[in-house]
C-alpha cells in the first residue's frame, strides 16, 4: 500500500495542504519563486501560469497571469510579507478579476518548507476565505493539485539527473 504524499484540506476559512518531496528545500524554494513556476504549475487540460514576474525582497510585488485551457488570461497579484530563503515565504494574493466564489478579495499564503531525510516537506497554510467556505473548499482541492504538479516536476528531474 502506498502512502499518499499530497493532502490538502480547508475548515472553511483557512486551507492547509502538504506534500513530501524528493528534493532540499533550497531546490524546491527556487522552483517556487523563480521564473520557473511557468515550466511546472498548470496543465494543458486546466491552466497554466504566465508571465510570472516577482521583487524578491520583503514589500516586494509579484504578479502572474494564469492562462486557461481556453485561452482566457486572469491575472493575479500580490505582496511578499516575509521571506526567508529555503525555509519560508508568505505573501497576500489577489486576483484582478472577479472569481466565481472568492471574487477580489485578498487572501495570505504561507509556504513551510521543511528538510527531511528524504528532502522536503511543503506545507501551505492559506487563510483569508472567513465566510466564503464554497471559495476554500474549491481552493483546497486546487492547492492539492500544485502541490502534486510541483512534486512530479521536481522529481522527474531527478530521475532524469540519476
Amino acid at each position: 500500500m502506498q502512502i499518499a504524499r499530497v493532502h490538502s484540506m480547508t475548515n472553511g476559512e483557512t486551507i492547509m495542504a502538504s506534500a513530501e518531496i524528493e528534493a532540499p528545500p533550497e531546490r524546491i524554494f527556487r522552483a517556487l519563486v523563480g521564473k520557473e513556476v511557468e515550466q511546472w504549475w498548470g496543465s494543458a487540460a486546466t491552466y497554466r501560469m504566465v508571465d510570472w514576474s516577482a521583487d524578491l525582497r520583503v514589500g516586494g510585488h509579484w504578479t502572474v497571469v494564469v492562462r486557461t485551457a481556453g485561452g482566457r488570461d486572469l491575472p493575479a497579484g500580490g505582496e511578499f510579507l516575509e521571506l526567508e530563503a529555503q525555509r519560508r515565504i508568505v505573501q497576500t494574493r489577489v486576483y484582478a478579476w472577479d472569481h466565481p466564489t472568492l471574487g477580489r478579495r485578498q487572501t495570505t499564503i504561507a509556504w513551510l518548507l521543511e528538510p527531511t531525510a528524504k528532502g522536503t516537506r511543503l506545507t501551505i497554510c492559506h487563510g483569508g476565505f472567513s465566510g466564503v467556505s464554497e471559495a476554500a473548499t474549491e481552493h483546497a482541492e486546487g492547492w492539492g493539485r500544485v502541490l502534486a504538479w510541483l512534486q512530479a516536476y521536481v522529481e522527474a528531474e531527478r530521475l532524469a539527473a540519476a
